[in-house]
């Protein structure tokens, strides 16, 4: 499976907003867009009207580079949510919080999704007491995610053990424990990722 492996930074200057892609480092100074808050490349600083397919477009690249997709993984999670009962725009945006990955994250369990998928990848957790090493496998309702008895020796979850951690409602977690559970589907209110998903919708209904 193909993945981005550039500057995780130029991906923040050309959406205009922190994706927050790198942990702690886009809490600090040391963040590329408080630098430099202008898109990359030779006319990055240049002034550019944008048309109404190109709102749709930036708003596509967004959703994807917040959760860490290519553009095959997305348009098949967007055809899967297309055909749910409901809102497509709203069933894309629950389905890509209930991936394994994400879900590590909003657990605390990691400092930002890229983080989370490699963790994940390197077989740290368990759901419901079995090894799951696949970052985009969809979770449920009354799915139990566990750091692997053999990884809480680690000093990076040795660390989490002592941090105070805040979660969305849609999900709950024992930090001494080092586990997490989903408690429900979450609502559209309970996502906070800044992605106008009806623009999505727009973009791939044409």
């Amino acid at each position: 499976m193909a993945r981005y492996t550039g500057s995780s930074c130029r991906l923040c200057r050309r959406e205009g907003q922190k994706l927050f892609l790198k942990g702690e480092r886009c809490y600090s100074v040391k963040c590329a867009l408080e630098k430099r808050n202008y898109p990359p490349g030779q006319h990055g600083q240049g002034r550019k009207k944008i048309s109404e397919y190109g709102r749709q477009l930036r708003e596509k690249q967004k959703a994807k580079r917040f959760y860490g997709l290519q553009e095959t993984q997305f348009r098949n999670l967007f055809d899967k949510a297309a055909k749910r009962k409901g809102v497509t725009g709203e069933n894309l945006l629950i389905m890509l919080e209930m991936r394994m990955d994400n879900v590590v994250f909003r657990l605390g369990f990691a400092s930002s999704r890229k983080e989370a998928r490699q963790l994940v990848t390197h077989g740290h957790f368990t759901v419901n007491g079995r090894k799951l090493d696949i970052p985009s496998a969809m979770l449920s309702p009354g799915d139990v995610v566990k750091v692997k008895e053999k990884s809480t020796s680690s000093p990076k979850f040795k660390e989490i053990k002592d941090m105070a951690i805040s979660v969305p409602s849609w999900v709950a977690v024992e930090v001494e424990k080092l586990e997490g559970k989903v408690i429900a589907m979450p609502r559209r209110e309970d996502i906070d990722t800044p992605v106008a998903e009806h623009l999505i919708v727009e973009l791939y209904s044409k």
